[in-house]
């Protein structure tokens, strides 16, 4: 089984924290967004939506993440030779949580200078693909026409009202029910929780703890106690704090930069970058070198 995701992905944590409640082994694979990674050729052809997270096991290939957590359960059901009653309250909670769309949120709630650097970016990402990959060309061009529409979106000020207030009310709903339950849809840890808890990652990674979070005392408490699970641990908390959040920040922010630059030059500087076949490395050429065995330099491993 295949796990092609990347830490900073939300829809991805959901996965990752399923698939470790469950203690399922599976074959990690990093695609960071981006640095548009996820519009690569290969990639693209297995997922055209390249959206994040995509499960595989032999030929089934699985791309919603409540999907891919509902197949996790079933999964883990068969292996364990048990067969629990069907639990419709985790199924309810699973759908409301699935529900709101954090996108727009956290658009909205990112520094437009680091917002229209990243969309320009994936824009001639996309531009580009579309000459590697003629046959793509169409489905490709539908990519760039979202990128375009999200741009307008995230300038809509009724938009972002809206992605605030649905996101409130399910607040509202969650710290209902944990007046009544210790987690989500009972006593028990569920798949519904690992749908939940990246939400709740995410809004402390945009820094908004203060207005969404302590101003709710149970789910302030529940976030607690989920934070000292391994599979919260593991999917999310490593990435939270400490020099995994700056590293895996630091690879995405150079390899943009190391982009930017190479477009910004000129004739006779740092114009040229190729991956290796290990597809981890840049290659930097200065073709104005006086020496040819000084043109080439490879840079650190990026991603």
């Amino acid at each position: 089984m295949q796990l092609y995701h990347h830490p900073y992905s939300l829809d991805s944590q959901k996965v990752r924290m399923a698939l470790e409640e469950k203690g399922i082994d599976y074959t990690s694979y990093h695609v960071n967004p981006l640095t548009g990674k996820n519009m690569n050729v290969d990639f693209f052809r297995m997922n055209p939506s390249a959206k994040l997270p995509v499960f595989q096991n032999g030929a089934h290939v699985i791309y919603r993440a409540i999907d891919i957590i509902q197949y996790i359960d079933r999964l883990a059901v068969h292996l364990s030779g048990e067969i629990p009653p069907v639990n419709t309250v985790v199924h309810h909670w699973m759908q409301k949580v699935d529900a709101w769309n954090p996108k727009m949120f956290t658009l909205t709630h990112t520094p437009v200078k680091y917002r229209a650097f990243v969309s320009k970016f994936i824009r001639q990402v996309l531009i580009a693909r579309m000459a590697e990959a003629p046959d793509l060309a169409s489905m490709y061009h539908v990519k760039l026409r979202e990128a375009y529409e999200t741009e307008d979106k995230v300038k809509d000020p009724d938009i972002m009202r809206q992605s605030e207030e649905e996101l409130s009310k399910l607040l509202d709903d969650v710290e209902v029910q944990l007046s009544k339950t210790k987690y989500l849809a009972g006593d028990d840890f569920s798949p519904a929780d690992s749908m939940f808890i990246p939400i709740l990652a995410r809004i402390t990674l945009l820094d908004l703890d203060e207005e969404y979070i302590n101003c709710r005392p149970k789910i302030l408490e529940y976030y607690n106690l989920v934070k000292h699970r391994p599979s919260y641990k593991v999917a999310i908390g490593k990435y939270f704090n400490g020099w995994k959040k700056y590293r895996t920040l630091f690879k995405t922010s150079f390899f943009l930069c190391v982009r930017t630059l190479f477009r910004r030059t000129g004739p006779g500087k740092w114009q040229q970058a190729i991956m290796t076949h290990h597809g981890d490395r840049i290659l930097m050429r200065n073709a104005s070198a006086p020496d040819p065995s000084t043109q080439d330099t490879w840079g650190t491993k990026l991603w």
